[in-house]
């Protein structure tokens, strides 16, 4: 139960001033429906309205507040035109101007011989002074309320500002002096203030420099949502562990076959990383742990080897992947390994349908099947297996957490080994999978050729055709990514296939296409045609970003590679490189290139390590992008800036370790007060995964 003192916070926003059901629902589609979302929208920049000349000497384009006698009302003839009204001090005139203006409504807001106050931006107009709708028309009585620092909140162009600025106000009103649930010494070192201080201080900046993310305030409060986060990943992990497990070793017999039989040596970090996995997998508690591989680094073949461990043992196993082109890559790869060892492979996706899905169920739930692969089908009711052991998913990023755990519960204590390819940088890590052990795949296996990478301007796209040509006639095979299309009725599709009969007009059946709305079957067979050598071109959208495997392909050409993310341009350079050959990746920009798409471009030039890629791609465009947000389990911060607050991050991971170190059920009067802030950021899942709930 949320504890009565955070009951006036989480209640919804149509209690406050101004905020009706037309209203609420702007506020919530910008912060949220409860009172706590005003609260965490913190203002993003200042209008300091302390400036008050007298009218002649107000500076042109400045914000000035001015003490001015109402004189008389100019209406207009038809409402094109504006309604002005003049006014004076002792030093001038000043005009007011309003357009599509109501006369009663500006009648009683500026009464002819009143004294106003008005605030707003200072103009000159022909031998006029004026200022076009005040942001504040006030009696002098109430001149302190608007001459000050005024908070300009993030908002949504049908909102007034106005209704905004008062529904936060009223949203601080009876702020709750909260537990204190920070360590005392901590905070004296930090020179924090508490927390309620903290919110009424970041809502209240005084100038510029207030709105940085490294204030005092400011960086309280983000720490607060850090320490919430991490210590929710702490419990949940913590659970985890207390999960029951079955403690999995293998005889050895299926591991050591395939690792003989592999065509290359395992890099030290493969080795590594399998020790890892396989400590865990002998554990009485489940395993899960999350293997973080760069593109190329072997992913693949030590989740294989993991659940041989399993197979071993006499157990079922699942391997997950997020599309079907990877789902179908891994299978191929996996049967060609497992070749003659007796292991038992299939693969289920939504494209088996009737007969031939009903026969695969049946023998998964008569134990006939040793190692499923699949997209989600594989956590869809009706999917059945006799004893799941141990399960792989690939690209977790692309599903949820609750996906993750229902392929669990098809079994009883089940290991999870969570993939990814897309390099994540440190700080992500802690936030997305900190409830996961990491393992990490530093190496690039024996044999890899480093990637020539280069820029190229689109105006030379002729030059790039012909060298195209030349690669061809050497015997290269080569991806050609059209663009990400922005802001445009255009599809990426449309730009494939333009480019695709562009291409066929010069190069015959040599070009194959590839794009997300073709048909699975149709998709397959591009991608066949293009491995097994029939055509030597793939055109293709951003679909082959991961899990196309064709290790003669040497060239790959990205259109427009200013509009693609880092990681993405890293991932799709990945599908080259891949055999003994030598190969070039083209980067092909249009003009103007904006700073930070310079910054992109530079980078990819420099380095293929996908760790400082991953690094870079935070600092450019800030954690919510570098993931997608939604799909990615990324936790939507509200006040923690990533990039601004790693170090915080560090140490909240550590207080939160220590924390149930010490308090395991977070029972002393801090463990009550961090508790609260449990609550406060909605974690309500890590109270009651508590062992005394």
């Amino acid at each position: 139960m949320r504890p009565e003192i955070l009951f006036k916070l989480f209640s919804p926003i149509t209690g406050l001033p101004g905020i009706g059901p037309r209203n609420a629902k702007l506020v919530e589609k910008l912060a949220g429906a409860k009172i706590i979302d005003l609260v965490w929208l913190l203002p993003r920049e200042i209008i300091d309205r302390r400036y008050s000349p007298d009218i002649a000497n107000a500076t042109p384009g400045m914000i000035a507040t001015l003490t001015v006698h109402v004189e008389a009302h100019s209406a207009p003839p038809n409402r094109r035109q504006p309604y002005r009204i003049r006014c004076s001090d002792e030093s001038g005139q000043l005009t007011l101007v309003f357009f599509h203006a109501r006369a009663d409504y500006l009648e009683k807001l500026l009464p002819v011989g009143e004294t106003r106050v008005v605030s707003g931006r200072m103009e000159h107009y022909r031998d006029d002074i004026q200022m076009t709708h005040p942001d504040h028309v006030v009696p002098p009585e109430e001149a302190s309320l608007i001459r000050r620092v005024e908070a300009v909140y993030p908002n949504t162009a049908s909102l007034s500002p106005k209704t905004l600025s008062r529904a936060v106000s009223a949203a601080l009103e009876d702020l709750p002096a909260l537990p204190e649930w920070l360590d005392p010494a901590f905070r004296k070192q930090r020179g924090w203030t508490d927390w309620q201080s903290a919110v009424l201080q970041a809502h209240a900046p005084q100038d510029a420099t207030a709105l940085s993310p490294l204030t005092p305030e400011r960086a309280r409060l983000a720490y607060d949502e850090l320490l919430a986060n991490q210590l929710t990943l702490a419990i949940m992990r913590a659970s985890q562990k207390r999960a029951k497990g079955r403690s999995l070793q293998g005889n050895g017999t299926l591991r050591r076959a395939v690792t003989k039989n592999l065509p290359f040596k395992l890099t030290d970090s493969q080795a590594v990383a399998l020790r890892e996995i396989q400590d865990d997998m002998a554990a009485p508690g489940a395993m899960l742990r999350l293997l973080q591989g760069d593109v190329g680094s072997g992913k693949t073949v030590v989740a294989l080897i993991a659940l041989l461990n399993a197979v071993e043992c006499g157990g079922q196993t699942a391997m997950m992947a997020p599309t079907e082109i990877l789902a179908r890559q891994h299978f191929a790869t996996i049967s060609t390994l497992l070749e003659g060892s007796g292991v038992r492979t299939e693969i289920l996706t939504g494209r088996d349908k009737g007969k031939a899905r009903q026969k695969i169920l049946d023998r998964l739930v008569a134990g006939e099947i040793d190692i499923l692969v699949g997209t989600h089908s594989l956590f869809q009711s009706g999917v059945e297996f006799k004893d799941l052991m141990a399960a792989v998913i690939d690209e977790q990023h692309r599903f949820g957490v609750h996906q993750r755990l229902s392929l669990a519960e098809k079994g009883r204590g089940v290991d999870v080994l969570v993939m990814t390819a897309t390099p994540i940088p440190r700080t992500l890590t802690l936030t997305v999978y900190g409830d996961l052990e990491v393992s990490r795949l530093t190496e690039k296996p024996a044999g890899r050729k480093p990637v020539d990478t280069r820029t190229i301007s689109l105006d030379r796209l002729p030059d790039v055709v012909e060298g195209i040509a030349r690669a061809l006639d050497q015997g290269a095979k080569v991806y050609w990514v059209c663009p990400l299309v922005e802001e445009s009725e255009l599809s990426d599709m449309a730009a494939a296939e333009d480019r695709h009969r562009e291409l066929s007009a010069r190069f015959g059946d040599a070009a194959a296409l590839v794009h997300g709305r073709m048909k699975a079957a149709d998709k397959d067979a591009a991608i066949e045609r293009f491995a097994t050598g029939s055509a030597r071109i793939l055109v293709a959208t951003t679909v082959i970003e991961v899990g196309v495997d064709v290790p003669d392909a040497t060239v790959m050409v990205i259109e427009h590679a200013e509009r693609f993310g880092l990681a993405q341009l890293h991932q799709l350079r990945g599908r080259i490189g891949r055999g003994e050959k030598a190969s070039r990746c083209l980067l092909l920009f249009g003009q103007p290139l904006s700073e930070s798409a310079r910054s992109r471009l530079r980078i990819l030039r420099e380095t293929e390590d996908g760790f400082r890629i991953a690094e870079e791609d935070l600092r450019l465009r800030g954690a919510g992008e570098v993931l997608g947000t939604r799909q990615s389990g990324l936790p939507e911060f509200r006040l923690a800036d990533l990039s601004a607050h790693a170090e915080l991050l560090a140490v909240a991971r550590d207080d939160a370790g220590l924390i149930l170190d010490k308090d395991p059920d977070l029972q002393t009067p801090r463990g009550t007060a961090l508790r609260t802030l449990l609550y406060l950021f909605e974690r309500d899942a890590a109270i009651v995964n508590l062992r005394s709930g």
